[in-house]
């Protein structure tokens, strides 16, 4: 007979956990973000929610002029090779939360606030997801260590899509593995609600369908190969029906059909109604959103010292660059994880199948296939194909990158989508380390209370550690104490990076030094402009100039209308003539770096600011002016 089910229902106090998880995460991004550059990208996404902003007060306003085709042309062109949703986001959380409100000191935060939101909610649904497939521990376990991801806990600050749709696409996932475990109608619906966000939300939403399919037809098979088998085996002499536990694949294969359905109808519904710039000449409007991401230009990326920016691209950047930056007792977690989630699944199927073929009484390696899957512990029943789940989201994500097309330039932000996963399973592992943990724990128990039987002085001392390791083994303080040991690294790198997330590397490559002399990539997009704004309040003249490099128009605008920087403050496009140059370190910039050598005639920068020793930012002064 099968183990029940592993997951089960939430209990009321999960919800709080959730939601406390999920606070506890906003506040810390709110009260980091203060020193945080803007980054490129950032300074677009600014323009493009201001113009949707005024649409959006146009159509409280005026709601039939706001519809008029010219007037949501005019507003919704803006930035239109992304969709609308989170820019949305943007431009409502700034029109409502900060300019009636006025709840956040620096304007910038009001734009970052909803990413903010969305990277708490993806905290709290790791920790939901981990608590109803696995238990509490490993539900708790891999939230923490999701949230502390270096690079993750730095996209979670920006206007940006990218830590969005980590959360969206997880949800749409989780909804469909909830529709196959639950079946009925709401969360098939849910489904097809959630893709079609995660389709207004980012183009690797694309991905999902692929995930999901792949799942359906895997559980297709394990019902007419693997479930028939076992039935065979395991139903009573005479009768032909499948016990009730196998009936439950079956059911889920027929509800991922229901659920996939639903992706196809109801999400390009939502995606529709949600992002008017489609509104008119959709299919035409559709193929250039897709050309764009499907022919994208090449950006610059070093790797190992070699400057990327035409394919072929380097087919170990994302297995490289994850193992460089993802801490490594997470990476050795999430392992773990999985290598225990294919030996339950995979290998009790095989074992089983190689014993069917072996002949009663026989030798040889089928005998010795029968003899070790007599040993083995039947799987727990799991009609929603959690390990399977988890393991294809992460494959089809990581899989672009098998290709040398694939460009490198957005860092590891661009398979963001697996870490939750990545976490899930490294949860699983934590959680079956204190189980044996606590099993080891109750064996020792169990020796020194027959030895506290025997008569002796020593009896009474030997009586409290007893009880001592009785308490340890059943309450709450093992896990405290693994969980601190474990998450004692993930956190400290973490919060050591920030504000420099981008140039942190894990040990395993000599962090930072390690990273540069390896030639890994030390920075991009511009956004260190953030951590030098004291030095340039400090010494730039007033009215004074500075050639703000790398720093989108946009995002120095941020920083003076934040009052991160003097109002005088006048940042320029051209090194010549300027009072300061800004150089943020990227190979293929030294050119920018030669620029103010020449201009300024001195090779020496004034200030430098970067990571644990290495720099990131160098500012140029002239001493003409």
């Amino acid at each position: 007979m099968r183990r029940p089910a592993p997951s089960a229902p939430l209990a009321p106090t999960d919800g709080a956990i959730a939601l406390a998880f999920a606070a506890a995460y906003v506040a810390l991004l709110l009260a980091t973000a203060g020193d945080l550059g803007y980054a490129r990208d950032e300074g677009f996404y600014f323009h493009a929610a201001n113009r949707y902003g005024a649409w959006f007060q146009a159509l409280l306003d005026a709601p039939r002029a706001a519809l008029d085709p010219a007037a949501v042309d005019a507003a919704w062109s803006v930035n239109h090779e992304h969709p609308g949703l989170i820019k949305s986001l943007f431009a409502l959380s700034n029109l409502f939360l900060q300019k009636r409100l006025g709840l956040f000191a620096m304007e910038g935060t009001s734009y970052r606030f909803p990413a903010m939101v969305l990277s708490g909610a993806g905290v709290a649904l790791v920790y939901l997801w981990g608590t109803q497939a696995r238990d509490r521990i490993a539900g708790a376990s891999a939230a923490v260590l999701f949230a502390m991801l270096p690079r993750y806990f730095y996209h979670a600050h920006l206007a940006c899509f990218d830590a969005p749709i980590v959360t969206i696409w997880a949800l749409c996932a989780y909804a469909y593995w909830r529709a196959l475990r639950d079946g009925g109608a709401l969360w098939p619906v849910l489904t097809g609600i959630t893709f079609g966000l995660a389709l207004d939300t980012k183009h690797n939403s694309w991905f999902l369908p692929i995930v999901c399919v792949a799942h359906a037809v895997a559980l297709e098979l394990r019902e007419r190969i693997v479930a028939p088998a076992a039935a065979t085996e395991e139903a009573p002499t005479g009768t032909r029906a499948a016990p009730p536990q196998q009936q439950q694949p079956q059911r889920a294969a027929r509800r991922s059909i229901v659920a996939l359905a639903a992706m196809a109808t109801i999400g390009p519904l939502v995606f529709y109604a949600l992002w008017p710039w489609i509104w008119r000449d959709t299919l035409s409007r559709l193929r250039e959103y897709a050309s764009f991401h499907l022919h994208h230009e090449y950006y610059n990326m070093e790797f190992l010292g070699r400057n990327y920016w035409t394919p072929p691209m380097p087919r170990a950047y994302a297995p490289v660059m994850t193992a460089a930056t993802v801490p490594v007792v997470t990476l050795c977690l999430f392992a773990a994880g999985l290598c225990a989630s294919a030996r339950e699944r995979l290998l009790y199927p095989l074992a089983r199948a190689a014993a069917r073929l072996a002949p009663p009484g026989g030798g040889g390696a089928l005998a010795a296939a029968r003899a070790f899957a007599a040993r083995l512990r039947p799987p727990a029943v799991d009609p929603g194909g959690t390990a399977l789940l988890w393991f294809l989201a992460i494959a089809a994500v990581y899989g672009a990158w098998l290709s040398p097309s694939t460009p490198i330039f957005g860092g590891t932000k661009h398979w963001m989508t697996a870490y939750p996963f990545i976490a899930l399973f490294a949860g699983a592992a934590f959680s079956a380390a204190v189980r044996r943990a606590r099993v080891a724990l109750h064996a020792l128990h169990r020796a020194r209370r027959g030895a506290g039987a025997r008569p002796g002085a020593a009896s009474f001392g030997r009586g409290a550690r007893v009880a001592a390791l009785d308490r340890a083994a059943r309450g709450p303080l093992l896990p405290a104490l693994l969980g601190a040991a474990v998450f004692a690294a993930p956190i400290a790198e973490t919060l050591h990076a920030h504000p420099w997330a981008l140039s942190s590397y894990t040990p395993l490559v000599g962090g930072a030094p390690g990273a540069a002399n390896l030639g890994l990539n030390r920075t991009f997009w511009g956004y260190t402009t953030g951590s030098v704004v004291e030095y340039l309040n400090e010494h730039v003249p007033p009215r004074g100039t500075v050639y703000v490099h790398d720093t989108a128009g946009p995002a120095w605008d941020m920083l003076l209308r934040d009052g991160r920087l003097r109002k005088d403050i006048r940042g320029v496009g051209a090194v010549a003539g300027a009072d300061f140059a800004l150089y943020h370190h990227e190979k293929h910039m030294l050119g920018q770096a030669y620029q103010a050598w020449v201009a300024f005639g001195t090779t020496s920068p004034d200030h430098i600011a970067g990571l644990d020793g290495v720099p990131v930012i160098l500012v140029y002064r002239n001493p003409a002016r």
